[in-house]
């Protein structure tokens, strides 16, 4: 018996069937990457109005440089380093001011008035703290905690080590702790 997962193309198999002209192979690398892609972009502060365009401009920009992707990390890797690399344009172009939503989706669905007043206050804490940390905690924590991404994963698409960016998460997280506390 065979898995599903096991009859699927990876990306590197797509990639090689893209640079042949199969349309069908590009198709499925956005399917396969583009929700987790505009996560990211969301959580790392781009208005929620312009994510789609953003995603889809990675994407633009990663088949036209398909040569640069040197297959040493992973493909979803490669895409966030292109993502990130949007942000940080997007952000210089903004000169450093920086809009996050506060969502209320993360509502306690029967809690006391008090529960929640203090769940939301956490809340707003903790994204006010995502938001004040330096660029590149900001970026390695969410890649790690909203994405799942391991170390050289991340490592490759903020063009760091993996060493530094288990430094970077684990700063992020202690800062984000004495909010927290």
């Amino acid at each position: 018996m065979t898995s599903l997962a096991a009859d699927l193309p990876n990306d590197p198999d797509l990639v090689a069937a893209w640079r042949q002209g199969d349309e069908f192979a590009a198709t499925q690398l956005v399917r396969r990457h583009g929700a987790a892609l505009g996560r990211y972009l969301s959580s790392g502060g781009a208005d929620s109005g312009d994510v789609e365009d953003l995603v889809q401009e990675t994407f633009i920009r990663a088949f036209r440089s398909l040569h640069g992707w040197r297959q040493d990390g992973s493909f979803r890797g490669w895409l966030f380093r292109i993502a990130s690399n949007l942000l940080k344009d997007g952000f210089r172009a903004r000169r450093g001011r920086q809009m996050v939503a506060l969502e209320d989706h993360d509502l306690v669905a029967s809690a006391d008035p008090a529960s929640q007043f203090a769940a939301d206050e956490t809340a707003e804490r903790i994204q006010a703290g995502i938001a004040a940390l330096p660029r590149l905690q900001r970026e390695v924590f969410l890649l790690r905690v909203e994405q799942g991404l391991e170390y050289a994963e991340i490592a490759t698409a903020l063009d760091t080590t993996p060493g530094a960016a288990r430094v970077h998460y684990h700063h992020a997280v202690r800062r984000l702790k004495e909010l927290v506390q």
